[in-house]
């Protein structure tokens, strides 16, 4: 197992350096300049020297190696002088926001924790919820438990956040006035009462964001519970005489996270890109609407940095998926 994982680290390497290009290429070809948002005002001459103080006027290839030497040297320096008091990165140059001419790195970190909080703890919701609908469901197939269900997962399914967002805002802010619609990123939590306005603005976003990954982690833990149910080793270990719960909750359910862990683990990259519908809907102020704002004012650093961000985390998870696999199947041998 750890010379699979090591060779396929290994072969990560290239394989996000190509999707650095591609996504590098794809950003060139877009529309849009960054000068756009300067006033007419500004006379031409210091238009361009802001072009050329943002690195517009070389060529495209010199532009995508200092980002890489940025990425993947200095950003790791200053990251190392966080940690250890050192001065590695001093004078030299990041990976620089073209909108607010701060470092990339510096605003993903202030915007992480709150993605985090409401698009992380609606992950961990919506899973620890769809797990035990899909065994029941699949245990109980047929029943008005696993009918209501599919009724409900179909709705998740069908409805999209920018209509169930706007829904929650009127029926639990307008109409009762129990829950704020604005979600207050500046708000501290130190006592009780705090914590309570907290657990408040958190309710609709989470629950918009738990019903998809609910709907959806539920379906397949069914499915897969359902094709294990049938299988020979299951009416082996009942013959066996084992207890229904040991059968069901031990071999069936062992056996059927296989598939439903490359989901689980497919997804924890979209926690850490925030959602950028909810986000915008009830403003909170995550790496969603950052992605969304730096896409509006045309900011190619800022862009490019979270979106390969986004393509390492699920490279990486897509290792993880795979190790797990062998770790609940000792049957998978990769070495």
């Amino acid at each position: 197992m750890l010379t699979y994982t090591i060779r396929r680290l290994l072969l990560s390497i290239p394989t996000l350096l190509f999707i650095s290009l591609v996504i590098f290429g794809l950003l060139q070809l877009a529309p849009g300049d960054p000068m756009a948002q300067v006033p007419l005002t500004v006379p031409p001459e210091v238009k361009e020297k802001m072009r050329q103080a943002l690195g517009l006027g070389e060529a495209w290839y010199i532009q995508y190696w200092k980002w890489l030497v940025q990425f993947f040297w200095i950003e790791p320096q200053v990251l190392i002088d966080h940690w250890f008091g050192t001065s590695f990165s001093e004078g030299k140059q990041r990976v620089i926001s073209w909108q607010t001419r701060s470092p990339v790195m510096d605003i993903v970190v202030q915007r992480l924790p709150q993605t985090l909080w409401v698009v992380g703890l609606a992950y961990v919701v919506g899973i620890l919820i769809a797990l035990p609908i899909g065994i029941y469901s699949a245990y109980r197939h047929y029943s008005i438990f696993d009918q209501t269900g599919t009724f409900i997962t179909m709705i998740g399914f069908s409805i999209p956040p920018f209509f169930t967002g706007p829904l929650l805002i009127v029926i639990f802010s307008v109409s009762l006035g129990w829950l704020p619609s604005i979600y207050d990123t500046t708000h501290v939590v130190n006592d009780w009462a705090s914590f309570k306005i907290q657990f408040q603005q958190m309710i609709m976003p989470v629950m918009v964001l738990a019903l998809q990954t609910t709907a959806q982690i539920s379906r397949y833990m069914r499915g897969a519970m359902l094709d294990n149910l049938n299988q020979d080793y299951v009416r082996t270990a009942r013959a066996k005489g084992l207890k229904e719960s040991v059968v069901v909750m031990v071999h069936v359910v062992r056996n059927s996270m296989i598939p439903v862990v490359t989901v689980i683990a497919l997804g924890v990259p979209a926690i850490f890109g925030g959602a950028i519908i909810t986000e915008n809907v009830f403003k909170v102020n995550g790496i969603g609407q950052l992605l969304l704002t730096w896409l509006y004012a045309n900011d190619l650093p800022g862009v490019m940095t979270l979106t390969f961000i986004f393509a390492i985390l699920i490279v990486l998870f897509n290792l993880i998926a795979d190790v797990l696999y062998g770790v609940l199947d000792p049957r998978i041998r990769y070495d």
